[in-house]
């Protein structure tokens, strides 16, 4: 017999039991490929999903801070984050050879 239900889409058209999947799928491909072999984008869709609250905070904080700057200027800094370029591993590995 059949029976009514309801169900929940991903913006790819994914069907879903419960609406908390069809964000962390939505969100998993927002992401992208993270990662060697299998993505690591579902498992931090999970999380973000999770910490929603406090990721909202950090980004109403950024917005405070960034708030009197000029768009082009707020878009500059994302861009340019202070993060170390860590060596190759293979050169490394070829470092120590020698």
């Amino acid at each position: 017999m059949a029976q009514r239900g309801v169900g929940y889409f991903d913006s790819k058209g994914h069907f879903f039991k419960n609406p908390a999947d069809a964000t962390i799928s939505d969100l998993a491909a927002m992401l992208g490929q993270i990662g060697e072999g299998d993505s690591l984008a579902p498992g931090i869709a999970h999380m973000l999903l999770e910490k929603r609250a406090e990721v909202e905070a950090i980004f109403a904080e950024h917005d405070s801070m960034t708030e009197d700057m000029p768009e082009g200027k707020v878009a500059e800094l994302v861009g340019h984050a202070n993060v170390a370029v860590l060596a190759d591993r293979k050169s490394a590995d070829i470092d120590k050879a020698v």
